[in-house]
């Protein structure tokens, strides 16, 4: 019997080691990202992985419950003391029994994550759904009894013409005490959404209290979970920032999520409880940097994909993995914070999730629409929001239509060979000489190139680590630029392009763009396996928009909008160069950075804004490249590095390369059966 197999996630790294390998050490031969400060002598705890247990479709295996070593007295004794996860592991001290997924969270990684979701600087109109109302409340009079509560809605009355409120429990506690400790002098924090018939009185404070009032605008995505924490009175940001989404564990993409929820009885209470531990801990972090209590975030704004829409809720995604990929709801949701079990903000805070488009296109797209507006513009414009599940917007003021498309998550950096998330260290941008065939690259943490003096200096703590999605792109790009990647997506040998670099990779090659193996770091390549990675990626994006495309009846359209965190860190040239967009004038394709992000936040500051996408939503015409017969023919078409048939005239002319010939036959042979 084979060695059992070891699959670290979010990596995608795997291999097989024997029986009783620890956990750090097959992580360490299989270069993957898991920190230890002791040498694995159970003391810094820096090793903590996350086993999972079910079966993985999306890998092909099955773990069962005794995959790892029985837990230990060095791991009970750190849990004792300082307190470890349920379901945590120290990975020097688990060793492999069988086949095993085991995720590696992101404290637990020594370059941690980057996540490139940052605000939006530009302006919002504030009219916040909370608000802040001082008040003099009559005292209690025994002629005229009535409650506290109701005394204070009749000053909310008199002195605001403010209708019918309500309180829950939490608020009635402390109201007594509030008032008379306010001298019946008091602040109410007071919660109308835009289809509200009452007011909810989220908190009260004695005397008159100007001191803020916070809410959340969360972008749950597949890959990443990012947060910004804004004030609502002015709508400024406070602060920012993201963790991966422990969900990966359970599948890299949203069909593997469902998969896992189908074969594992209770697995989508699993990856509910994981993703709204997440977060809690999210918020903690940014309340924390922001210095801001956490009983004053009183709002949170959701905009998510239908899986995770479905997760977040508790409910069961299973009809989302099959026609007609039924939602259980499509309409917007307004719920209590409570009931997501989201415990780190005020006990009375109010949740909002914008609404869904379809089964595939979610609350994300439609803050995408309300952010960009396709519906209010004059000239055709498509609108792609880049990630493991792109969501395409196409249209202007006569017409918008909708569509999602599968492009995994080698786009994030995932099932690529030298691929990892962006971090400190990842290769982010990449230009190749197009004479020498010689590399150049930047990477995350330093502003120079490789080749700038005082590169290695600069670099010298994070180091060269790997190669994250941006960085991929463009370094496909750049290749088929440079003549060592044909057409048709295969690498050249070092005598068909000239250069050393392309390197012999078993029957095909590979281009090494930087080999730090002297140092004691990886060596970086570019193997035919990520090329066919990110074909799979541009051809499910470039179907989608072509599908589009075909409805309205177009062969070009006037604006291409790259959003997204990702779509931010694309270069417009690159993008059209590998085929991702359709061909446009380069100076009309722009980036639209967090967009998802920043219609969450006009959702959160403006509860028009919440109304106005609710209407939009309901007028936006959904199409679904699952059960459309001209997807595949777009998606092999766009197979070819620009595309097989597509013009493309603002691109230069790209070189006119072919090897699938000769020593490389075997590669074309093998490309034709995997495809």
């Amino acid at each position: 019997m084979s060695d059992p197999l070891v699959i670290f996630t979010p990596s995608g790294k795997r291999g097989h080691f024997p029986k009783g390998t620890p956990v750090l050490t097959a992580a360490r031969q299989l270069g993957v990202d898991l920190d230890s400060v002791c040498g694995g002598r159970g003391i810094c705890s820096k090793c903590q992985v996350m086993p999972g247990y079910g079966e993985f479709s999306k890998h092909g295996v099955t773990v069962a419950g005794n995959a790892l070593s029985e837990w230990n007295a060095v791991e009970q004794r750190y849990k004792d003391k300082r307190g470890l996860i349920d379901g945590r592991r120290l990975g020097c001290q688990a060793t492999v029994q069988g086949d095993v997924v085991i995720d590696v969270p992101p404290e637990s990684q020594v370059h941690k994550q980057v996540v490139r979701k940052a605000a939006s600087s530009r302006p919002i109109v504030m009219d916040p759904a909370t608000r802040l109302y001082y008040v003099e409340v009559a005292e209690p009079d025994m002629h005229e009894p009535s409650g506290d509560l109701e005394r204070l809605a009749d000053a909310l009355r008199d002195q605001w013409d403010i209708g019918a409120i309500h309180a829950d429990l939490h608020v009635l506690r402390k109201l007594q005490p509030v008032l008379r400790k306010g001298a019946w002098r008091v602040t109410v924090a007071l919660h109308q959404g835009h289809q509200d018939t009452q007011h909810k009185v989220i908190d009260i404070w004695p005397g008159y209290y100007d001191g803020g009032l916070y809410g959340l605008a969360i972008d749950l995505g597949s890959t990443t979970v990012a947060a910004h924490l804004c004030d609502l009175q002015d709508g400024s940001v406070k602060a920012s920032s993201g963790i991966m989404n422990p969900q990966i564990r359970f599948g890299e993409d949203l069909m593997s999520r469902v998969s896992y929820a189908m074969m594992n009885p209770g697995g989508d209470l699993e990856m509910t409880a994981a993703v709204r531990a997440a977060i809690n801990d999210l918020v903690r972090v940014l309340t924390d940097e922001a210095q801001v209590d956490p009983t004053l975030i009183v709002e949170a704004v959701f905009v998510c994909n239908p899986v995770m829409h479905h997760l977040l809720l508790g409910i069961d995604p299973v009809e989302l993995g099959q026609a007609p990929f039924a939602l259980a709801t499509s309409g917007a949701l307004s719920l209590d914070a409570r009931d997501m079990d989201i415990d780190t903000v005020n006990p009375s805070a109010r949740t909002y999730l914008l609404p869904c488009i379809a089964g595939h296109v979610g609350a994300d797209a439609a803050a995408v629409a309300l952010s960009e507006a396709p519906d209010k513009s004059d000239d055709l414009v498509l609108v792609v929001d880049v990630g493991t599940n792109a969501e395409i917007l196409l249209g202007n003021k006569d017409k918008v239509l909708a569509c999602s498309s599968p492009t995994g998550p080698a786009f994030e950096g995932a099932q690529i060979s030298s691929g990892q998330r962006a971090a400190p260290g990842a290769i982010e941008r990449v230009e190749i000489d197009p004479v020498t065939k010689t590399p150049r690259f930047r990477v995350i943490g330093s502003d120079l190139w490789s080749d700038d003096p005082g590169f290695s200096e600069a670099t010298a703590t994070t180091g060269v680590t790997g190669i994250c999605g941006s960085g991929i792109i463009e370094a496909v790009a750049e290749m088929r630029l440079a003549g060592l990647l044909d057409a048709s997506g295969l690498i050249g040998s070092a005598a068909q392009t000239g250069t050393e670099r392309c390197i012999a990779d078993g029957r095909t090659h590979a281009y090494v763009l930087h080999d730090g193996r002297d140092e004691g770091g990886p060596l970086i390549s570019v193997t035919q396996g990520d090329i066919r990675a990110i074909q799979l990626a541009k051809s499910a994006l470039y179907a989608g928009a072509r599908l589009l495309m075909d409805e309205i009846d177009v062969d070009k359209v006037d604006r291409v909008v790259l959003a997204g965190a990702f779509g931010a860190h694309i270069s417009p040239k690159h993008a059209m160069v590998l085929g991702m967009i359709p061909d446009a004038a380069l100076d009309k394709v722009t980036s639209a950075g967090n967009a998802a992000g920043h219609g969450a936040r006009m959702a959160l500051c403006n509860r028009s804004d919440r109304a106005a996408i609710e209407a939009t939503v309901g007028q936006i015409e959904k199409i679904e490249t699952a059960i459309e017969p001209k997807f595949q023919e777009h998606f092999v078409n766009a197979n070819a590095i620009p595309h097989a048939t597509d013009p493309f005239p603002h691109l230069p002319e790209l070189p006119k390369v072919s090897f699938n010939t000769g020593g490389d036959a075997q590669g074309g042979r093998r490309r034709r059966r995997r495809a």
